[in-house]
């Protein structure tokens, strides 16, 4: 039997992938009646779809003001008004000032509705959060998003000769890593996390075995020691341990820290040292990944 809950959910994917559909359109793909599209979608989401979706195109709507230069009157056409003039009431009424001059001074992109959901750029919805997100839960989205990137970065040095890996890298940071390679930096990103699972596991670390490494074996102990890492982390996280200590005895002297301590520790070390690997790919032509900016991928509904 389908309820309530799951027609509502059904008509959020339509939706997405319809947004310039109408209403009679929509509810044909749904095999429903619009009336009883109507009854449903407005019980369940506290909003009528009609509503819901003139909603969700004035907010495209403003986020292409934002990021193209297309001319108004061609946003307005997009967003399925006949003609500037409707296009120009029905934006300032949600936004406060015509769209022309909200480009110039843009604010806030997403208009109050009761169901909570909004568009999502490029081109989807973001749905309203199931449950609430904590500072702890952003640490360990940016735990997870370091390990992605070095995996990226170590992909694209697969693609690199030995004399490409090993070419001197002149960034004028003294307090990060001595005679810095593409090779010597990554193996330093993957070392990083194995030596800190060795701390907390109290075991002894080698440094000297990170140098001089393949971008296939990286691969492969990045594989193994990534998500034991963001495995400890998740669980200090969510057992609130993060003011507890361990003793690191992979110092020549061992000494107490912190398990919050040690995951700014890695996050801010980390960070730069990625941007010295970024700027060296691109000056060898490989820019795709841009400065592995965490901001759209931690954003991004997980």
């Amino acid at each position: 039997m389908t309820t309530a809950a799951d027609t509502f959910a059904a008509f959020l994917d339509a939706l997405a992938e319809t947004l310039d559909l109408g209403g009679e359109a929509r509810a044909r793909r749904l095999h429903l009646s619009r009336f009883h599209l109507t009854r449903v979608v407005s019980a369940a989401g506290g909003e009528a779809p009609e509503r819901m979706r003139r909603r969700l195109l004035l907010e495209r709507a403003a986020h292409r003001l934002i990021t193209s230069d297309h001319q108004v009157v061609d946003i307005a056409f997009e967003a399925g008004f006949g003609s500037h003039e409707a296009f120009t009431r029905a934006f300032a009424r949600e936004y406060g000032t015509p769209p022309s001059r909200w480009r110039l001074h843009p604010t806030r992109t997403q208009i109050e509705g009761a169901s909570g959901v909004h568009f999502h750029p490029p081109g989807s919805l973001r749905l309203p959060t199931s449950r609430k997100v904590t500072p702890m839960d952003l640490v360990t989205r940016m735990i997870e998003h370091h390990i992605w990137l070095t995996g990226e970065m170590i992909e694209r040095a697969s693609r690199l000769t030995d004399e490409q890996l090993d070419a001197p890298i002149e960034v004028p940071i003294g307090t990060i890593d001595d005679d810095m390679t593409v090779r010597s930096v990554l193996g330093r990103l993957v070392g990083q996390l194995a030596q800190w699972n060795a701390a907390v596991d109290q075991r002894s670390y080698d440094w000297a075995q990170e140098r001089g490494k393949s971008p296939s074996a990286l691969r492969r102990e990045l594989a193994e020691e990534g998500p034991a890492f963001l495995s400890q982390v998740r669980t200090t996280v969510e057992e609130g341990r993060l003011d507890d200590t361990f003793v690191d005895v992979t110092c020549e002297t061992p000494r107490v820290f912190t398990y919050g301590g040690m995951v700014a520790h890695v996050l801010t070390f980390a960070a730069v040292r990625r941007l010295v690997v970024l700027g060296a790919l691109e000056k060898l032509g490989i820019a795709d990944l841009d400065a592995g900016d965490p901001m759209e991928w931690v954003g991004a509904p997980a």
